[in-house]
């Protein structure tokens, strides 16, 4: 629970909150976004619960390498811990100048599908459409992926699936998106998997054994650009 704001004698103002308590709030709050408890923050940071409740607090004395390893340990900087974010969520900062929708061409979607390498799969599940960022290489006309047989991207061939990325521009506020819709195979090829692994890129962040090379066949492709000027 994110504590009450408290005031000292030593805040200058009546009801003014010391900064101490806004950043235990910060360190509460991210905490509960994470997901993790205090001992698994504690660890992440390399300390003991009952330091990094003190260091939270900046009740006394407090060492500046304590306080990086914790911001480190809740995805933060420094300055972020201590005084919060000075830009807001992506996509919050408000429209650019003049800006302007468009469709893409289909060379233009694989001309930027080429230029990233994650993207979002979207298929049907037992209950609902499940959806899941996978790494990905363009491979002429097609999508391909790898991943573990038996986990969730590990669709049958033929399975109906989307594909989805995106790029966004934060400081002009403008971006593109790209969707493709088709049917899925395994690619079995030997000489073909050798090529796809050499390539940059290749390789899953997830890591681990992914020899199951999955590849989209698209059936249609659309995409949508914002500019501005």
């Amino acid at each position: 629970m994110v504590r009450d704001k408290r005031t000292s004698p030593d805040d200058g103002a009546e009801g003014v909150p010391r900064e101490s308590d806004d950043t235990a709030d910060r360190v509460e709050l991210r905490r509960i976004q994470l997901g993790l408890s205090l001992a698994e923050v504690a660890h992440r940071a390399h300390m003991s619960p009952s330091y990094l409740r003190g260091l939270a607090s900046l009740h006394g004395d407090f060492d500046p390498e304590g306080l990086t390893r914790l911001a480190e340990a809740l995805d933060m900087t420094p300055f972020e811990l201590l005084h919060g974010r000075v830009e807001p969520p992506p996509g919050q900062g408000g429209a650019g100048a003049h800006p302007r929708l468009r469709r893409l061409t289909e060379r233009e979607c694989w001309n930027r599908l080429d230029t990233h390498g994650v993207g979002r799969l979207a298929f049907p599940g037992d209950t609902a459409l499940v959806v899941v960022p996978v790494n990905y290489l363009v491979d002429g006309r097609s999508v391909v992926y790898r991943t573990q047989p038996g986990s969730v991207p590990a669709v049958d061939a033929g399975t109906p699936l989307s594909f989805e990325t995106d790029h966004l521009d934060e400081a002009r506020a403008c971006g593109w998106s790209v969707l493709l819709t088709g049917t899925t195979e395994h690619v079995t090829d030997p000489a073909t998997m050798n090529a796809l692994a050499d390539r940059a890129g290749s390789r899953p962040w997830a890591g681990g054994s992914r020899p199951l090379w999955i590849r989209l066949l698209p059936e249609h492709i659309s995409g949508r650009v914002i500019d501005t000027s």
